[in-house]
């Protein structure tokens, strides 16, 4: 349903309906995630995979860049001139309204809410949902020194002067409820340009202007905004508890969270209810300086980056549960052996991880594809960034024949992002899985896969081929995720997922910890994985590679993984590996066993060996 609201259905600012938002929206945890700024489609995947799998409360806000939309029954003559011609996307979508146009300078928020009561999907719930939209947005408007805002008859959204001489719109409102649920939502023009309205007739409508926050000579910030957004929303729809995660520049944890995190030290009562503070173990000294987020160094250039690991955080020696005993038996020096006569590479040993003796002498080993170097300078791998060497089109099959060779089960095959090439090298994966099931056609096969630039047709491209699991790393907290790895996006990682499980796919993620987040952002993390219907994560310690990448910042105890282990379990992920050493492909088989995606895999020959994790990795 996409209900164009009456005046007669829109009650003055004020009354019951606008007020008592407890009434229309169900009182459900609500997640308040600023994801900066995002691709339309990205967003609008992310908001259906939340719709789809999350019973929680979500506020997703963020900017988009250029893009002009339609609701189904927009009329193109609506869109003046060529927008595309200017720089903007033009996207039919099934949002209620006409056309309207979002980009840089705009606050966008998509509430992602459970209506209440037994006919939240009827008419009258969508209705007093647009007037709870109205009142919160007149509200924060307010809270940043623009009062007098309002209802102007005949149309939706928040106008200026609605009574006056010049009525002008300063917010959009079209929204969507199915099955009780809302999807799409509001936006404020803060700074935006606003000759991008010149292009279209904003909301059908002809006789009345658009307005920004500067045009009315209010100078406030997009942080401010968002924050005063944020707070209304909250005090609006966070009677059952709230949290709220952003994606920082700089990783600093914003001042409003520290400013809570120390009022709630210090036994201060909260502005409105938040879920209990997540705690896996008592406070230490060092604590603080790690909850409050403190700047990370910028990620090395590869030329830069040593080859001595780090042992320890903050100087200190390794702990014991970190400490790993060499194998190097029989199976390690077959596994050894098999790759380097097919010529192939392994992650193991370029990425140094701390399994490969417990992995290779279990059977199990990582195959790199798509060559030895990677496209992106993530903060935390020691994989090579130098200019990468052509796709090479023989290596899918030689994947294929050292997973017959080592008369694998279940083979995992991963890459390295490669940016240089169009798809951004999902056609490699898709001939990967084909040369794998073609050779041994009883495998299950498992791919963890870079975002490719959350391009829809090259994701679809390894979609189609049906892989039992797909694997996309979300890495590490939001708030981190531009010092950690600044050429990904927590919200497109977010969406990749949503797609994959949208195609009907067994999806899987894994989250570093160690780098300087806290216990409440990892479980907010794992909540967003969840709402976008997560079926496995991992867990594991981040290892510094080299003094020139992002140091260790906390040794996480084993008693922790198992805390969160159980988190990820009750927020509804169906598996949940966790521990100092686990690594994305660790335990691969049991954990796809364990959801169902790979039931073809026997446990007796292959309980965790007998896997093969193929990289061309992220």
């Amino acid at each position: 349903m996409a209900p164009e609201v009456a005046a007669s259905l829109r009650p003055p600012l004020g009354s019951a309906a606008g007020r008592l938002a407890s009434e229309v929206v169900a009182p459900r945890p609500l997640a308040v995630r600023w994801l900066g700024r995002v691709g339309y489609d990205e967003a609008w995947a992310l908001q259906r995979g939340l719709h789809a799998h999350s019973s929680r409360n979500f506020l997703l806000l963020l900017e988009h860049p250029h893009v002009v939309t339609l609701g189904p029954h927009a009329p193109m003559s609506h869109v003046l001139g060529d927008p595309a011609a200017a720089g903007a996307e033009v996207c039919r979508t099934d949002r209620g309204g006409d056309v309207t146009y979002h980009g840089p300078g705009q606050l966008v928020g998509y509430p992602i809410l459970s209506l209440a009561g037994p006919r939240a999907s009827g008419l009258g719930a969508a209705a007093a949902y647009v007037c709870c939209l109205e009142d919160l947005l007149v509200e924060a408007l307010a809270d940043l020194g623009l009062p007098g805002a309002g209802r102007l008859e005949r149309y939706r959204g928040v106008w200026l002067d609605p009574d006056g001489a010049r009525p002008r719109k300063i917010a959009a409102i079209g929204v969507r409820v199915r099955r009780g649920r809302t999807l799409h939502g509001f936006a404020i023009n803060v700074d935006a340009d606003l000759s991008w309205f010149d292009r279209i007739v904003p909301c059908g409508i002809r006789e009345h202007p658009v307005t920004s926050l500067a045009a009315e000579g209010v100078a406030v910030t997009m942080s401010e905004v968002v924050d005063a957004t944020a707070a209304v929303a909250v005090r609006h729809w966070g009677c059952a508890g709230w949290d709220r995660a952003d994606v920082s520049a700089t990783g600093r944890a914003p001042a409003t969270i520290q400013a809570e995190s120390a009022a709630a030290a210090a036994g201060a009562a909260p502005a409105a209810a938040r879920p209990v503070p997540v705690r896996l173990r008592a406070a230490s000294a060092a604590e603080p300086a790690v909850a409050a987020g403190g700047a990370q160094p910028a990620p090395a250039r590869p030329s830069d980056r040593a080859t001595t690991p780090e042992s320890s955080a903050g100087g200190a020696r390794k702990p014991a549960w970190m400490r790993v005993v060499a194998r190097t038996g029989p199976e390690f020096r077959r596994i050894k052996s098999v790759m380097r006569d097919l010529d192939l590479v392994t992650v193991c040993e370029e990425a140094g991880c701390p399994n490969i003796y417990e992995c290779w002498e279990g059977g199990t080993a990582t195959f790199m594809l798509g060559g030895e170097r990677c496209t992106r300078a993530c903060g935390f791998c020691l994989v090579d960034t130098r200019r990468p060497e052509p796709l090479d089109p023989a290596e899918p099959e030689r994947v294929a024949a050292a997973v017959d060779r080592m008369a694998l089960n279940h083979a995992v095959v991963t890459a390295v992002a490669r940016d240089d090439v169009p798809d951004g090298g999902a056609a490699h994966f898709a001939a990967c899985i084909r040369a794998i099931r073609r050779l041994r056609p009883g495998v299950t096969v498992e791919v963890l896969i870079p975002d490719c630039k959350g391009d829809a047709a090259a994701l679809a491209t390894i979609f189609d081929e049906r892989p039992d699991v797909l694997n996309h790393n979300i890495e590490t907290v939001a708030r981190l995720q531009r010092t950690v790895r600044p050429s990904a996006g927590y919200a497109r990682s977010l969406a990749v997922l949503a797609r994959a499980k949208d195609a009907g796919l067994a999806t899987k993620s894994s989250i570093m910890v160690g780098l300087g987040e806290t216990s409440e952002e990892v479980v907010g993390a794992l909540g967003d994985l969840a709402g976008v219907g997560c079926d496995i994560v991992t867990i594991g310690q981040y290892l510094r590679p080299s003094r020139a990448h992002l140091p260790v910042l906390r040794w996480w105890p084993p008693e922790e993984f198992s805390a969160l282990a159980r988190i990820g379990r009750e927020l509804g992920i169906g598996h949940v590996e966790a521990s100092p050493l686990t690594r994305s492909s660790y335990h691969a088989a049991g954990a796809a066993r364990s959801v169902g995606a790979a039931a073809a895999v026997p446990p007796a020959t292959a309980p965790e060996g007998g896997v093969v994790a193929a990289a061309l990795t992220q």
